[in-house]
């Protein structure tokens, strides 16, 4: 597997790429979307990294393999999937923390800032993540796409402020301005909201957090009766 090695905050971090490439297409029809998907896989030696249906109603394709493979595959899976494709993006050259966030990986939150960028849909999301990681000096802590947020997508950047601020100013300039939701800069994220976002981003699986200090709380073993 193919090594990068990327100078950050005075670290070199080793990330490795399983694939080179990789293609998200998103359709607002099951039956278009599996159809797209079928003649994607029989167009080129690809692999199908995840497809299924995301809120609201809508089929997410990702594929990955080598830069050709996959730059076939999608061009098959635009043609056949045309009449309900919502968006899509190839990313022939996909940064490794882009490519891992899509796959699950998630990372804690170390450096003092943090940027939020969402958008509507989550080709557009992926687009702009892949460019903001490239261009400025940053991590990405998660990417989350469509999954129990209406069709949403979002990617955490963290890093010093200069350089997460100019990672969401070069993802806002991959997107229309229609395609985004929101962006948000914490300078100097709180310490406690930093360790409940290492540990994700999703409210069901969220510990409770009570830091010292914290006001309305009675242990059980202050009650009387």
């Amino acid at each position: 597997m193919p090594a990068r090695a990327k100078q950050r905050r005075g670290q070199v971090v080793e990330t490795a790429k399983r694939f080179p490439a990789l293609a998200l297409l998103e359709f607002d029809s099951v039956a278009g979307g599996i159809h797209a998907a079928d003649a994607m896989v029989k167009r080129a030696p690809i692999a199908l990294l995840k497809a299924g249906t995301v809120q609201p109603g809508h089929y997410l394709v990702l594929i990955g393999g080598s830069v050709a493979s996959v730059e076939e595959a999608y061009g098959e899976g635009v043609g056949v999937g045309a009449g309900c494709l919502l968006d899509s993006v190839l990313l022939p050259d996909v940064h490794a923390e882009v490519h891992d966030a899509i796959l699950g990986a998630r990372r804690a939150l170390t450096a003092e800032a943090l940027g939020v960028l969402e958008t509507r849909g989550t080709a557009s999301l992926l687009r702009a993540a892949d460019a903001g990681v490239k261009g400025a000096d940053v991590s990405i802590a998660e990417i989350r796409l469509a999954d129990d947020l209406g069709g949403r997508a979002f990617v955490l950047f963290d890093g010093p402020l200069p350089d997460v601020e100019s990672a969401l100013a070069i993802g806002r300039s991959r997107l229309d301005e229609r395609q985004i939701l929101n962006l948000a800069l914490m300078p100097r994220l709180d310490e406690n909201l930093r360790g409940l976002l290492s540990a994700g981003t999703r409210f069901g699986a969220c510990e409770p957090l009570e830091p010292e200090g914290a006001e309305g709380s009675e242990g059980a073993g202050d009650a009387t009766g």
